[in-house]
């Protein structure tokens, strides 16, 4: 849906059937991921070790992450986009800090 200039100011065009099937697309694609995030997050409440729950973990941030990028395209943001980005470079090096300091936890 983009602006047309006209004779009045700027109005909004309609959304063409071929916009609409690609938004659809698009949704359903995001709806698959969201049911996609629920494996690991019922595989973190199943286990009890605790190396398994931050692979879970690992698993739900890069998903999340994937998702928010997949908002970004659909609203044409970029804003969003460079959010997602960032918690999937930075989210996952935080977590790998995290299992260094138990792993050496461990080792005492």
């Amino acid at each position: 849906m983009g602006a047309i200039a006209g004779e009045q100011g700027v109005g909004w065009a309609l959304p063409t059937d071929a916009e609409k099937q690609g938004e659809t697309a698009m949704n359903w694609v995001l709806i698959a991921m969201i049911l996609a995030l629920l494996i690991p997050i019922y595989e973190a409440c199943q286990d009890e070790d605790i190396w398994q729950k931050m692979l879970a973990f690992a698993s739900i941030a890069t998903k999340t992450s994937i998702m928010i990028l997949v908002v970004s395209v659909l609203r044409d943001d970029w804003m969003i986009g460079v959010v997602g980005v960032l918690i999937l470079s930075v989210g996952n090096a935080a977590l790998m800090l995290l299992a260094h300091v138990l792993r050496r936890l461990n080792e005492l």
